[in-house]
């Protein structure tokens, strides 16, 4: 892995993981595109360390209110909004623990092409027909199980654990600012979670430092620039240029699949 590769990686985890366009898709396709090894899991871990601090940097002192307010005052909107959270990670931790196996069955460059389009379409529609109805501060726990259970897809390349979440979330009329924060908050513990299950691998790894701690960085920087970003987009904007972003690249996809084949 040379530094410039990682730079790319660390650059594309950091836009994709919070963008609805498919961080796994991305990962996945990089190496396929450019003729690059896989980088395997060692350096999956750096790039999911990289997003996680950046998530956790950008929400800090909503964490610490929302985790004082959940242990303390679990009624309030905070409490509640705490509890949801917590509830909304639990289907998708079960998933990634007991089908991460399996994740090679979904790699086929032809299978993400098709659900980068498909997935794409879905988000327009859940976007143009869902109502702005219900704040951040109004989720109940029906709310954040339904969006946690829709999570578990997201361990399909191509379908996007926030493309899916803010689906759902627009589909039952959850606003789009509000539906991004709650992604982004629930992003944290599912981000660290997968970056802490798949460190069980380095120990018997000899890890390349540099690529290593670039990877980490580039990724929390463009990570952190990608959750601002998209919150400001939304206060006035829709999720229309990601369905066409998805769109166009299934499309280049599918096309330079048969080309090779």
């Amino acid at each position: 892995m040379s530094v410039i590769q990682a730079i790319v990686y660390g650059i594309v985890q950091g836009i994709a993981e919070f963008l609805p366009i498919s961080s796994t898709a991305h990962l996945t396709l990089l190496p396929w595109i450019f003729g690059w090894q896989n980088p395997g899991n060692v350096f999956d871990v750096a790039l999911h360390f990289g997003t996680a601090i950046a998530v956790i940097a950008f929400f800090l002192k909503d964490w610490v209110r929302l985790i004082t307010a959940g242990v303390k005052n679990p009624t309030t909107p905070d409490g509640r909004l705490f509890w949801g959270l917590i509830i909304a990670t639990i289907p998708g931790a079960l998933a990634g623990v007991t089908l991460d196996k399996y994740m090679g069955a979904f790699s086929s460059p032809l299978l993400i092409g098709i659900l980068l389009i498909v997935m794409g379409i879905v988000l327009y529609a859940c976007d143009r027909f869902g109502r702005n109805t219900i704040h951040l501060e109004k989720m109940g726990i029906k709310h954040s199980l339904l969006i946690g259970i829709a999570q578990v897809l997201a361990i399909i390349p191509g379908v996007s654990r926030s493309g899916i979440t803010m689906s759902v979330g627009r589909a039952v009329g959850i606003e789009r600012e509000s539906i991004a924060k709650f992604t982004f908050l629930l992003s944290t513990p599912i981000i660290l979670g997968d970056a802490l299950y798949h460190a069980k691998d380095m120990a018997h790894v000899n890890i390349d430092v540099l690529p290593f701690v670039v990877a980490v960085v580039t990724a929390a920087v463009v990570g952190m620039l990608s959750i601002k970003f998209l919150l400001n987009y939304l206060k006035t904007k829709s999720f229309f240029i990601f369905t066409v972003y998805r769109f166009v690249f299934g499309i280049l996809i599918i096309a330079l699949f048969f080309i090779r084949h």
